[in-house]
């Protein structure tokens, strides 16, 4: 498990010093858990889960991908069921739109960040 933390921990971009900071360790005691020397406990996993999204099927077996899905489907899907079918329509409709702005925007930032410079 303690190289699935590490895995997890780089995947995320963060140092040992942040990491450790946001799940309640001192740099010193994730080191040890990174290198073996200290035991993972429950509460650990726990945190690391909650605090950064991962799978913990993934964290404690290595089965299952690393993350779970965004923590926004299941919010999504819950205002969804509260919602009348028409309602549901129009906000999935505003949903598409939303993706196809957003599509345009990068499109757009691509193409200027590759276009050469005019002198």
């Amino acid at each position: 498990m303690r190289h699935r933390i590490r895995e997890a921990r780089k995947s995320l971009g963060l140092n040992q010093e942040d990491f450790a900071r946001q799940i309640g360790l001192t740099q010193t005691s994730l080191s040890m858990i990174e290198m073996g020397n200290n035991k993972v406990t429950d509460k650990n996993v726990k945190l690391i889960c909650v605090t950064f999204n991962v799978n913990e099927q993934w964290l404690r077996t290595g089965r299952g991908p690393m993350f779970n899905a965004s923590p926004y489907v299941k919010e999504i899907s819950d205002i969804m069921e509260n919602l009348t079918p028409e309602t549901q329509q129009y906000l999935f409709l505003m949903a598409k739109e939303l993706l196809n702005v957003q599509e345009k925007l990068l499109s757009g930032l691509n193409e200027r960040g590759s276009a050469p410079k005019k002198d």
